[in-house]
């Protein structure tokens, strides 16, 4: 986790998130099952009297960043690339004051149903509105709490989560981690959040990318970053405010469904020798 070659803190290299690769697969199903949100008519006009009203569905996948979700409402409206984030900066849409305006995190992953007439700032409007809806519920506020963090750290923590947990079985045991590091004022180190820097998604990490200067390069900076680095869904604010019992400290995917906590460094060496070792083997 500290001063791996090639990966960062968690000891795996950066990806697109956990579902980043079988989105295309499963998201459909897995998002719509799981936190599907109808739209209620986000029109500012409708369809002449008598006549059909056109809807098409706007899928949000858990993880999903801001930049990507702008870039499927610009698609799914068909407004020209780049409209949808003007509108994220210049509507004043109700976040945390610690936001500062960022709806990163808050743009709740669902599948939407939207009517013709649909308009950016009334879609990411209602995406926010759900958000905060899902995560000001005492169940969330009360484990921000206990765990000694706002609610907006808990987002950005499930967001860290979401990015790095190779299986759910996992989000609780990436969650400890982050919880452990935090209160022992570690460094997380967290390939993903140097992902989200550097606008990329990546499995591989350099020594160089370490040095990269961003307050969500989290190897150099303390503490969480910022903002969060994505649109956490509900299995991972769960991991966040419910993290699994353990002294962990690091974690590696030597192989996939097969992740690796421990609190002993030089175990952790260990397993990402074995890391190492998978990802120069070669494959069918």
């Amino acid at each position: 986790m500290m001063n791996e070659p090639r990966r960062a803190a968690s000891g795996r290299g950066p990806r697109l998130t956990r579902r980043g690769r079988v989105v295309l697969i499963v998201a459909a199903v897995a998002v719509a099952a799981a936190v599907a949100v109808l739209v209620p008519l986000l029109r500012t006009g409708g369809s002449p009297e008598g006549e059909p009203k056109k809807t098409v569905s706007l899928l949000v996948p858990e993880g999903r960043r801001a930049t990507q979700v702008y870039a499927s409402v610009d698609k799914v409206l068909g407004v020209p690339p780049g409209t949808t984030a003007k509108t994220a900066t210049g509507t004043p849409l109700e976040l945390p004051g610690a936001a500062r305006h960022n709806p990163e995190g808050y743009l709740f992953p669902a599948t939407y149903p939207v009517d013709e007439g649909a308009t950016p700032a009334g879609l990411l409007g209602y995406m926010v509105d759900t958000a905060r809806q899902r995560f000001g519920s005492d169940r969330i506020t009360e484990g921000a709490r206990r765990n000694g963090v706002s609610v907006y750290q808990t987002v950005t923590i499930a967001s860290i989560v979401q990015a790095e947990a190779d299986t759910p079985a996992d989000m609780g045991r990436v969650a400890r981690v982050v919880h452990n590091r935090l209160a022992r004022d570690m460094a997380l180190q967290m390939d993903s959040t140097l992902n989200y820097a550097l606008n990329r998604s990546t499995l591989d990490t350099t020594h160089s990318d370490t040095k990269t200067a961003s307050p969500y390069n989290t190897y150099e900076s303390k503490g969480l970053p910022p903002t969060p680095i994505g649109n956490p869904g509900e299995e991972a604010m769960n991991a966040a405010i419910n993290p699994t019992r353990g002294d962990w400290l690091y974690f590696v995917t030597v192989a996939p469904g097969d992740t690796r906590f421990t609190a002993d460094y030089a175990e952790h060496r260990s397993n990402v020798e074995e890391f190492n070792a998978n990802r120069s083997t070669p494959t069918d």
